[in-house]
């Protein structure tokens, strides 16, 4: 018999442009962000997928997305004796159009052409920008018990969280019966409440002021995603969803797990820098569970006379006489003698520098020079850090530019590829 993880296919919405990411998405495509010193965004949800046993994954994107490919084709290759494959579908110019991805629905229609060529019965739709381990067996195995036409999966978030989702309402057997996008007045948030029977059923007090929130994953049945989309409706959750509930047998697969959605600037600052903390709520350190990436033959780093706490330091480094603390320190970092790090995701480089590589006064060698003070900040990738350099957020406007770095948050953006010269103060 052949397992519905085998007939099911992922697709991955790697997003739009990405401009609450911005600068981190100036040259490359959400997905392909640097997450925790040495994966990318989109290495959560295909891990999760691989670990689920489901091997069919595409990837659709439209803007900067090179990096991407580049490291989808890097990280990702199976064998010739199984039907496994993870590829990208970019926005394209086609007889029945010439239009960009107007949303996720829209995205999804456009490539509907390639999807209902597999032999495959089911549908799992996910996002690209979220950090979360998730069985999706657990979901497809509730889809096909309860005998959803579609299932939603969706996590508990308190009452303050509430107003910032897409809040859906259900029974205590979890058919979706209501969905609100950010509800945001009292009664309307009264009426959305988990009902307590289905709070005691998820092990939650059945006073507790919870609500289901959508975290943007999708069980389709074949037939159902199809007439879903036979419509020019263009988003799944300002217009499929809402529109399925009233036709469709929902249902909602409740996760209670860690989960983060890292869009914007300062999730993704404040999730990455957990990472490295003392119990951190998501661990790459799950036996049995791998978060999979680009194999890189990179030796291990080299640390002299270095004060480290919690920090998580990637392959390829060279740490001098620094102080480091509550840093992610990326691959094929550089840090030289009595630099201070305070806050910092430093994502490293792509290459390391010729050894003969001299600094000069407007163009540093790569990493980050002699005592700098860097606190608070987002170093990109190559970035190039003089000496007695200091970077921080004080002092300024929570979202301002500035010649050769942004604020955003309250946390100083280093651009990619970015020069900063000896004794710059930012």
């Amino acid at each position: 018999m052949i397992q519905p993880v085998n007939r099911t296919l992922a697709i991955i919405m790697g997003g739009g442009a990405g401009s609450r990411l911005f600068p981190l998405t100036k040259e490359r495509a959400k997905p392909a962000v640097p997450l925790g010193g040495k994966y990318r965004l989109v290495d959560i949800p295909i891990s999760n997928c691989l670990n689920s046993g489901i091997r069919g994954i595409y990837v659709l994107t439209q803007f900067n997305s090179m990096s991407l490919h580049r490291h989808i084709n890097a990280s990702y290759k199976f064998d010739n004796f199984t039907p496994s494959f993870v590829e990208i579908l970019a926005a394209q110019q086609t007889p029945e159009g010439s239009k960009w991805y107007q949303g996720t629905a829209d995205a999804v229609r456009q490539n509907m052409r390639y999807f209902l060529e597999l032999p495959v019965d089911y549908f799992i739709i996910l996002s690209g920008d979220q950090l979360y381990r998730m069985d999706y067996r657990l979901v497809i195995r509730q889809h096909l018990e309860t005998g959803a036409d579609l299932t939603i999966g969706t996590i508990p978030v308190s009452r303050e969280a509430a107003t910032d989702f897409g809040i859906m309402h259900s029974d205590p057997e979890r058919r979706i019966h209501q969905f609100v996008e950010k509800p945001d007045t009292p009664e309307l948030l009264d009426s959305l409440r988990i009902p307590p029977d289905l709070l005691h059923s998820i092990g939650q007090p059945a006073d507790a002021d919870l609500y289901q929130a959508s975290m943007g994953i999708y069980v389709f049945n074949r037939n159902v995603l199809k007439e879903c989309l036979d419509n020019d409706l263009v988003d799944f959750g300002k217009n499929i969803i809402p529109s399925a509930i009233s036709t469709y047998k929902v249902h909602a697969y409740i996760f209670q797990g860690y989960w983060e959605d890292i869009g914007t600037i300062k999730a993704f600052f404040d999730a990455n820098l957990q990472l490295a903390s003392r119990n951190p709520a998501f661990s790459f350190n799950v036996p049995g569970a791998p978060v999979f990436t680009h194999p890189r033959f990179l030796s291990a780093s080299v640390i002299r006379g270095t004060t480290i706490n919690d920090t998580m330091i990637s392959d390829g480094c060279i740490i001098e006489a620094a102080t480091i603390e509550r840093c992610i320190v990326g691959i094929r970092s550089i840090i030289r003698p009595g630099s201070i790090l305070k806050n910092v995701i430093l994502m490293g480089a792509d290459h390391y520098e010729d050894d003969l590589a001299k600094p000069t006064p407007t163009q540093p060698v790569i990493g980050v020079g002699q005592d700098c003070h860097i606190e608070n900040a987002i170093i990109d990738k190559n970035a190039r850090i003089g000496d007695k350099v200091v970077i921080s957020p004080k002092g300024k406007a929570p979202d301002t530019d500035g010649q050769g770095y942004y604020v955003r948050d309250g946390i100083v953006v280093v651009p990619k590829n970015s020069v900063i010269p000896a004794g710059t103060w930012i």
